[in-house]
Protein backbone atom coordinates (compact mmCIF):
# COMPACT_ATOMS: atom_id res chain seq x y z
CA UNK A 1 0.00 0.00 0.00
CA UNK A 2 1.93 3.21 -1.50
CA UNK A 3 2.15 6.30 0.84
CA UNK A 4 0.73 8.28 -1.66
CA UNK A 5 -2.75 6.29 -1.35
CA UNK A 6 -2.94 6.80 2.52
CA UNK A 7 -3.25 10.49 2.25
CA UNK A 8 -6.01 10.42 -0.05
CA UNK A 9 -9.24 11.87 2.12
CA UNK A 10 -12.21 10.14 1.18
CA UNK A 11 -15.83 11.05 2.43
CA UNK A 12 -18.48 8.55 2.21
CA UNK A 13 -21.55 10.52 2.08
CA UNK A 14 -23.97 10.22 4.91
CA UNK A 15 -27.18 11.30 3.75
CA UNK A 16 -29.13 8.24 5.37
CA UNK A 17 -29.26 5.67 2.53
CA UNK A 18 -26.52 3.47 2.08
CA UNK A 19 -23.88 0.98 3.91
CA UNK A 20 -21.71 3.63 4.97
CA UNK A 21 -19.69 1.85 8.01
CA UNK A 22 -19.12 -1.32 4.68
CA UNK A 23 -17.80 1.13 2.67
CA UNK A 24 -15.69 2.84 5.51
CA UNK A 25 -14.11 -0.05 5.90
CA UNK A 26 -13.29 -1.07 2.57
CA UNK A 27 -11.97 1.86 2.10
CA UNK A 28 -9.53 1.98 4.63
CA UNK A 29 -8.68 -1.16 3.95
CA UNK A 30 -7.34 -0.32 -0.07
CA UNK A 31 -5.85 2.87 1.69
CA UNK A 32 -7.84 6.06 1.74
CA UNK A 33 -8.39 8.11 5.18
CA UNK A 34 -12.15 8.17 5.24
CA UNK A 35 -14.33 10.02 7.25
CA UNK A 36 -18.65 9.32 6.88
CA UNK A 37 -20.10 12.63 7.18
CA UNK A 38 -22.62 14.88 5.58
CA UNK A 39 -20.50 18.10 6.09
CA UNK A 40 -20.84 20.32 3.45
CA UNK A 41 -16.99 21.40 3.65
CA UNK A 42 -15.89 18.37 3.68
CA UNK A 43 -18.06 16.59 1.32
CA UNK A 44 -16.82 19.58 -1.06
CA UNK A 45 -12.82 19.38 0.07
CA UNK A 46 -12.25 15.85 0.24
CA UNK A 47 -9.80 14.12 -2.67
CA UNK A 48 -12.71 11.70 -3.49
CA UNK A 49 -16.47 11.57 -2.52
CA UNK A 50 -18.36 8.18 -2.27
CA UNK A 51 -22.10 8.25 -2.57
CA UNK A 52 -23.49 5.02 -1.61
CA UNK A 53 -27.25 4.05 -2.03
CA UNK A 54 -29.98 1.45 -1.05
CA UNK A 55 -33.32 1.44 -1.45
CA UNK A 56 -35.65 3.66 -3.51
CA UNK A 57 -34.71 5.60 -5.70
CA UNK A 58 -37.14 8.40 -5.34
CA UNK A 59 -36.61 8.53 -1.70
CA UNK A 60 -32.66 8.23 -2.29
CA UNK A 61 -32.98 11.28 -4.43
CA UNK A 62 -34.82 12.71 -1.29
CA UNK A 63 -32.65 12.32 1.14
CA UNK A 64 -29.70 13.41 -1.20
CA UNK A 65 -31.64 17.07 -1.63
CA UNK A 66 -32.41 17.34 2.03
CA UNK A 67 -28.61 17.32 3.15
CA UNK A 68 -27.23 19.29 -0.12
CA UNK A 69 -25.91 16.06 -1.86
CA UNK A 70 -27.04 17.21 -5.23
CA UNK A 71 -25.58 20.23 -5.11
CA UNK A 72 -22.64 19.02 -3.44
CA UNK A 73 -22.01 16.71 -6.39
CA UNK A 74 -22.61 18.82 -9.56
CA UNK A 75 -20.19 21.06 -7.89
CA UNK A 76 -17.46 18.68 -7.41
CA UNK A 77 -17.86 17.47 -11.25
CA UNK A 78 -18.06 21.09 -12.55
CA UNK A 79 -14.46 21.31 -11.16
CA UNK A 80 -13.31 18.15 -11.99
CA UNK A 81 -13.20 16.36 -8.52
CA UNK A 82 -13.91 12.56 -8.16
CA UNK A 83 -17.00 11.27 -7.28
CA UNK A 84 -17.91 7.48 -7.02
CA UNK A 85 -21.69 6.12 -6.66
CA UNK A 86 -22.45 2.72 -5.65
CA UNK A 87 -25.74 1.25 -6.59
CA UNK A 88 -28.10 3.08 -6.13
CA UNK A 89 -25.43 6.00 -5.77
CA UNK A 90 -25.16 5.20 -9.11
CA UNK A 91 -28.61 4.68 -10.34
CA UNK A 92 -29.48 8.70 -9.37
CA UNK A 93 -26.22 9.55 -11.41
CA UNK A 94 -29.34 9.03 -14.48
CA UNK A 95 -31.98 11.15 -15.73
CA UNK A 96 -34.95 9.62 -14.12
CA UNK A 97 -35.89 6.28 -12.20
CA UNK A 98 -38.90 4.48 -12.92
CA UNK A 99 -40.37 2.04 -9.76
CA UNK A 100 -43.70 0.76 -9.61
CA UNK A 101 -44.36 2.52 -13.00
CA UNK A 102 -43.84 6.09 -11.07
CA UNK A 103 -41.25 8.43 -12.44
CA UNK A 104 -39.27 10.49 -10.52
CA UNK A 105 -36.10 12.63 -11.49
CA UNK A 106 -32.27 11.59 -10.91
CA UNK A 107 -28.87 14.24 -10.99
CA UNK A 108 -29.26 14.12 -14.63
CA UNK A 109 -25.25 13.74 -15.07
CA UNK A 110 -25.98 11.09 -17.77
CA UNK A 111 -29.01 10.58 -20.10
CA UNK A 112 -30.84 7.39 -19.55
CA UNK A 113 -33.59 5.23 -17.39
CA UNK A 114 -33.44 3.03 -14.43
CA UNK A 115 -35.80 0.47 -14.57
CA UNK A 116 -37.00 -2.99 -13.35
CA UNK A 117 -34.95 -5.66 -14.64
CA UNK A 118 -35.82 -7.73 -17.26
CA UNK A 119 -35.28 -11.19 -15.72
CA UNK A 120 -37.30 -14.35 -14.66
CA UNK A 121 -35.66 -14.09 -10.97
CA UNK A 122 -35.35 -10.40 -9.67
CA UNK A 123 -33.90 -9.15 -7.21
CA UNK A 124 -30.90 -9.99 -9.05
CA UNK A 125 -28.43 -11.06 -5.69
CA UNK A 126 -25.60 -12.82 -5.51
CA UNK A 127 -22.14 -12.77 -7.47
CA UNK A 128 -21.25 -12.12 -11.42
CA UNK A 129 -19.07 -11.32 -14.20
CA UNK A 130 -18.84 -8.36 -15.57
CA UNK A 131 -17.68 -7.31 -19.65
CA UNK A 132 -15.43 -4.32 -18.67
CA UNK A 133 -14.37 -2.68 -21.83
CA UNK A 134 -10.32 -1.87 -23.22
CA UNK A 135 -8.32 0.24 -20.65
CA UNK A 136 -10.55 0.33 -18.13
CA UNK A 137 -8.98 1.74 -15.35
CA UNK A 138 -11.02 0.93 -12.82
CA UNK A 139 -10.95 -2.73 -13.53
CA UNK A 140 -7.42 -2.61 -14.35
CA UNK A 141 -5.21 -5.92 -12.64
CA UNK A 142 -8.74 -7.35 -12.08
CA UNK A 143 -9.31 -10.74 -14.13
CA UNK A 144 -11.58 -11.46 -16.96
CA UNK A 145 -13.88 -13.61 -14.41
CA UNK A 146 -13.72 -11.51 -11.51
CA UNK A 147 -17.02 -11.77 -9.59
CA UNK A 148 -18.87 -9.24 -7.84
CA UNK A 149 -21.79 -8.71 -5.56
CA UNK A 150 -24.91 -7.67 -6.58
CA UNK A 151 -28.51 -7.22 -5.02
CA UNK A 152 -30.85 -4.49 -7.17
CA UNK A 153 -34.08 -4.77 -9.09
CA UNK A 154 -33.61 -2.29 -11.10
CA UNK A 155 -30.81 -1.00 -13.95
CA UNK A 156 -30.11 1.19 -16.78
CA UNK A 157 -30.30 -1.28 -19.82
CA UNK A 158 -29.59 1.44 -22.87
CA UNK A 159 -26.43 3.50 -22.48
CA UNK A 160 -27.48 6.95 -24.05
CA UNK A 161 -24.64 9.48 -23.90
CA UNK A 162 -22.58 10.13 -26.91
CA UNK A 163 -19.84 11.74 -27.35
CA UNK A 164 -18.98 13.80 -30.91
CA UNK A 165 -16.36 15.64 -29.70
CA UNK A 166 -13.46 13.77 -30.69
CA UNK A 167 -10.46 15.45 -28.39
CA UNK A 168 -13.12 14.28 -24.87
CA UNK A 169 -12.70 10.42 -24.45
CA UNK A 170 -15.62 8.94 -24.76
CA UNK A 171 -17.13 7.47 -21.00
CA UNK A 172 -16.08 3.66 -20.54
CA UNK A 173 -19.11 1.46 -19.92
CA UNK A 174 -19.10 -1.92 -18.52
CA UNK A 175 -21.92 -4.20 -18.31
CA UNK A 176 -23.60 -7.20 -16.57
CA UNK A 177 -25.84 -9.92 -17.62
CA UNK A 178 -29.18 -10.81 -15.71
CA UNK A 179 -31.76 -11.88 -17.97
CA UNK A 180 -30.66 -8.72 -20.40
CA UNK A 181 -27.54 -6.58 -20.23
CA UNK A 182 -27.31 -3.96 -18.18
CA UNK A 183 -24.82 -1.28 -16.96
CA UNK A 184 -22.54 -2.30 -14.69
CA UNK A 185 -20.66 0.38 -13.77
CA UNK A 186 -19.38 3.30 -16.11
CA UNK A 187 -16.26 5.52 -16.17
CA UNK A 188 -16.83 8.84 -17.33
CA UNK A 189 -14.08 11.72 -16.13
CA UNK A 190 -14.26 12.46 -13.02
CA UNK A 191 -17.50 10.93 -11.99
CA UNK A 192 -17.29 6.87 -11.61
CA UNK A 193 -19.81 4.29 -10.85
CA UNK A 194 -20.82 0.49 -10.18
CA UNK A 195 -24.47 -1.04 -9.75
CA UNK A 196 -22.41 -3.93 -7.90
CA UNK A 197 -21.37 -3.30 -4.44
CA UNK A 198 -17.18 -3.38 -4.30
CA UNK A 199 -17.57 -3.28 -0.79
CA UNK A 200 -19.27 -6.71 -0.90
CA UNK A 201 -16.86 -8.09 -3.32
CA UNK A 202 -14.07 -9.35 -1.59
CA UNK A 203 -10.77 -9.47 -3.15
CA UNK A 204 -12.09 -7.84 -6.31
CA UNK A 205 -13.70 -5.43 -5.11
CA UNK A 206 -10.76 -3.96 -2.45
CA UNK A 207 -8.60 -3.98 -6.19
CA UNK A 208 -11.24 -1.94 -7.60
CA UNK A 209 -11.27 0.61 -4.67
CA UNK A 210 -8.07 0.57 -4.76
CA UNK A 211 -7.88 1.35 -8.23
CA UNK A 212 -10.30 4.16 -7.86
CA UNK A 213 -8.36 5.64 -4.99
CA UNK A 214 -5.21 5.50 -6.95
CA UNK A 215 -6.67 8.51 -9.64
CA UNK A 216 -7.56 10.85 -6.63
Amino acid sequence: MSGSAASKKVVVFDYGFGNVRSAERALARAGADVEITRDFDKAMNADGLLVPGVGAFAACMEGLRGARGDWIIDRRLSGGRPVMGICVGMQILFARGIEHGVESEGLDEWPGSVEPLQAEIVPHMGWNTVDAPAGSELFAGLDADARFYFVHSYAVHDWALETHNAAMQAPRVTWSTHGKPFVAAVENGALWATQFHPEKSGDAGAQLLTNWIGTL
